[in-house]
């Protein structure tokens, strides 16, 4: 990724959305409970568990994430931080890319790479037309937006929100 790139992706403006609290937060942080009993594969490959270490604490965390797209031919998982670049497992692995990802029955090691506006496009492409139900919901939910238009959404959701590919290191996770 050139510096430009790094700089764009620094500077994107968060999401105004509300972070989940409450019993909103308890229904979006009830795959992790699924993960741990060995129950992660009914969510196919459409959302990831992902273990990182925070940044300030060094603990290990969990979050879940929906999955945008997946390159079987490397295994890699391309995600989206709906909440910006204030969500705290996307600070946290920008100051540590090792982590692991487990998705379905898989677990691997992984590096996290930040994908450019360009790259996280080319994925929403594959995600609008794998999900178009789904790609027009969250382009209303998180931007209040009304047109259908796919590039309108692309457009939107790449300006504010950074996307990541969680690339497995040593294996092949696909």
């Amino acid at each position: 990724m050139s510096q430009d790139d790094q700089i764009m992706n620094e500077n994107k403006s968060s999401v105004k959305l509300a972070h989940p609290s409450g019993l909103s937060r308890i229904f979006f942080r009830s795959p992790i409970l699924f993960y741990r009993l060995k129950l992660g594969w009914l969510f196919g490959k459409r959302i990831l568990l992902l273990e990182h270490r925070g940044r300030k604490s060094g603990i290990t965390r969990k979050a879940v994430i929906e999955v945008v797209d997946h390159d079987v031919q490397i295994g890699s998982y391309i995600v989206a931080a709906a909440w910006g670049n204030q969500a705290d497992w996307y600070k946290n692995i920008k100051a540590q890319p090792n982590v692991t990802v487990e998705v379905g029955t898989k677990r691997f090691a992984a590096f996290a790479k930040i994908l450019s506006a360009d790259e996280a496009a080319q994925h929403l492409n594959i995600y609008a037309t794998k999900h178009p139900f789904a790609f027009r919901q969250l382009g209303s939910i998180l931007f209040n937006l009304k047109s259908r238009d796919p590039e309108q959404i692309i457009n939107s959701m790449t300006e504010a929100i950074p996307f990541v590919e969680f690339i497995p290191v040593n294996e092949k996770a696909a």
